[in-house]
């Protein structure tokens, strides 16, 4: 490579970075201390140190219980060196040779950071039996932390000024936070356990609790902000002008006139970081379970399950637009960012994204994560267990239940590509909706069955040698499993908001003029293509929110049934030997994923025009795949 084309000084001209052009063309020499796979040996090492103790004591009807837990922390962070020698992205061959790259990214003069935290807890609890028949659980359980912490002062975090604009530059400390929140979490608990009749026939157990998530992996939160491993980021601009980079400097904190890099090559910066009043993630739990004996082998259990968690961490883009409402008579010009061909005029009373910039125009898009997450769970279930009689045992289980959340992904895409970042920081409860791993109905079963084949048993009872060894020591198995579909969201495919973060997709308009099924089902799909009818949505105006919620709609259902067959052959007093026939899927049954790509309604290219492949499935699911036979010897002794 000639030097005029190494993007830092100092690489060397067999380390010129990375190229990566449309089409599958990639050109990679990293620099020295990243190995050949790619991977940095220096990236997250954590060291953990950790000592705990417990003491039980028994005094009459008390069983009291108590300990303490310390634990140090030690996290590396170094990630962004894995591209320190720069990374552009070509659209084609042909935009390489003009010089005009999609993006350009390089991490300038990057630094190891180092962060610790020191964490404890301590625990008493009495179990007291107040009756034969009654016993009572209380339990406190405190846990603390001194927080997250750079061993040099050097945790660099975003801040607000007053307006709650996010600021160009970023706090420097030794921590990222404020204040710290845990100090002193006080966790609850009490358990009863009740038999109401006193003759084990009847069981009647209830719990609450109260849990927190002390949270130490936050490293790679902070590792790639200014000005000590800041990710420069150049879209859509020459890159031959600005190169190679200077290494041994800080790179440059705005696009101010007094920038290195100044216009047309002016760079914006991605920045990361926490909420610097964080909150530790908490969840509240309580149950209810009824138990009751209908025979001296099978039993019936009915429960109920409840949790609610607050405080949970949530990725949000915090310089984006804010949206408004419209108070002009004679309506409000709305599309934020995008092009003024794209704009519209909303009526008086619309919420909508006005024309502008990001707040901060000097910053791009941000990944922060801020601790105002809520999700609940609510499940009702019922069992029937029976234990192994005349060679028969069997469990089955019914669950409906039901998961509320704002957001199911934090580092990236969930089920049904559940976008990790909330479509409007300002307004989190408009992302609220069914959780992207919420079933609502949920069947299993299995069982296993002695066949009663042999000598003493109910077929070939006098049955003895050769014919007895090939007739007994039978065993059937079988597991079944069925279960809805996940819910699903379908997408615009654009930031038809215009609010600046092109990563999250909007949300379409249900049509209230569409009287057709919207979900078609596998059988619809199998017809058609479609899973859900595209016809049954409209784009909003630009600037405006759509009024489909998360998980809106449900996607295919599952369900398989494997099955087993074993035969075991004595050799000696304790030497047996067990062939086993498996077939999983036994059915060939196909199970379908929901629409991925097929999950965006609109063209990208024309959002006037519905997607070719909206609607569509295009893969099965992995869960249970096609169906699979195999065979197996095991020697016992």
């Amino acid at each position: 490579f000639p030097d005029n084309l190494l993007m830092m000084t100092g690489g060397g001209r067999n380390a010129p970075g990375a190229f990566v052009f449309g089409g599958g063309a990639t050109t990679n020499t990293p620099t020295s201390i990243v190995p050949p796979n790619g991977q940095n040996l220096h990236y997250n090492q954590r060291r953990n140190y950790s000592w705990s103790d417990d003491l039980r004591i028994t005094r009459g009807s008390h069983s009291l219980s108590m300990g303490a837990w310390f634990m140090r922390v030690r996290q590396t962070a170094f990630s962004s060196a894995q591209n320190n020698a720069g990374t552009a992205s070509y659209s084609g061959l042909l935009e390489f040779l003009q010089d005009q790259p999609v993006q350009f990214l390089a991490a300038v003069n990057p630094q190891a950071l180092t962060f610790t935290s020191l964490e404890a807890a301590v625990y008493f609890q009495d179990e007291i039996k107040l009756k034969p028949n009654l016993t009572v659980r209380l339990g406190l359980r405190d846990e603390m932390t001194n927080g997250w912490n750079e061993v040099n002062n050097r945790a660099s975090n975003y801040l607000f000024d007053a307006n709650g604009i996010l600021q160009t530059n970023p706090r420097i400390g030794r921590s990222p936070f404020v204040k710290n929140n845990a100090k002193a979490l006080l966790q609850p608990r009490v358990g009863v356990a009740w038999d109401p009749t006193g003759n084990a026939t009847w069981s009647v157990r209830a719990a609450f609790g109260i849990h927190n998530d002390l949270q130490d992996n936050l490293a790679h939160r902070l590792n790639a902000n200014q000005p000590f491993n800041a990710r420069l980021l150049i879209t859509g601009r020459p890159m031959l002008s600005i190169i190679p980079l200077a290494g041994s400097t800080a790179p440059p904190p705005t696009c101010s006139a007094d920038s290195p890099l100044r216009e047309p090559a002016c760079a914006i910066y991605t920045v990361g970081g926490l909420d610097p009043n964080m909150h530790t993630p908490t969840v509240q739990q309580w149950t209810l379970e009824i138990e009751r004996a209908i025979t001296s082998d099978l039993a019936i259990q009915v429960g109920y399950v409840g949790h609610q968690s607050y405080h949970l961490s949530t990725s949000m883009d915090l310089n984006t637009i804010k949206p408004v409402i419209c108070d002009n008579a004679a309506g409000c010009l709305s599309g934020g960012v995008r092009p003024a061909r794209f704009r519209v005029t909303v009526p008086q009373g619309s919420e909508y994204v006005p024309v502008g910039a990001r707040p901060n125009p000097n910053l791009g898009t941000t990944n922060t994560w801020v601790y105002m997450g809520t999700a609940s769970y609510h499940a009702a279930n019922i069992s029937l267990t029976k234990r192994s009689r005349n060679g028969l045992s069997y469990k089955t289980n019914y669950t409906w239940g039901k998961i509320m959340d704002i957001s199911s992904a934090i580092l990236g895409p969930s089920a049904d590509n559940d976008t990790a970042t909330l479509r409007n920081p300002y307004n989190p409860k408009l992302s609220r909706g069914i959780g992207s791993y919420s079933l609502k109905h949920q069947f299993n079963a299995n069982f296993s069955y002695q066949l009663p084949f042999g000598n003493g048993r109910g077929i070939g009872g006098g049955a003895t040698g050769l014919v007895d060894k090939v007739i007994s020591g039978w065993q059937w198995n079988g597991i079944f499993n069925a279960q809805s579909g996940f819910p699903m969201t379908p997408v615009i495919g654009i930031n038809q908001t215009g609010n600046g973060d092109t990563r999250i997709p909007d949300v379409p308009i249900l049509d209230p003029n569409f009287h057709g099924k919207v979900i078609l089902g596998v059988d619809g799909f199998k017809k058609t293509g479609k899973y859900f009818d595209p016809n049954a949505f409209l784009l909003p105006p630009t600037g405006t929110f759509g009024n489909v919620s998360r998980g809106r709609f449900t996607g295919p259902g599952f369900y398989n049934l494997d099955m087993s067959l074993f035969k075991r052959i004595p050799l000696k007093e304790r030497l047996n030997l067990q062939f086993r026939a498996e077939a999983f899927n036994i059915l060939n049954h196909a199970n379908f994923n929901n629409p991925t790509a097929g999950n965006v309604v609109f063209d990208t290219s024309d959002p006037t025009k519905s997607a070719g492949s909206a609607g569509a499935i295009t893969e099965t699911a992995p869960l249970h795949g096609e169906r699979q036979i195999q065979f197996a010897l095991r020697l016992e002794f």
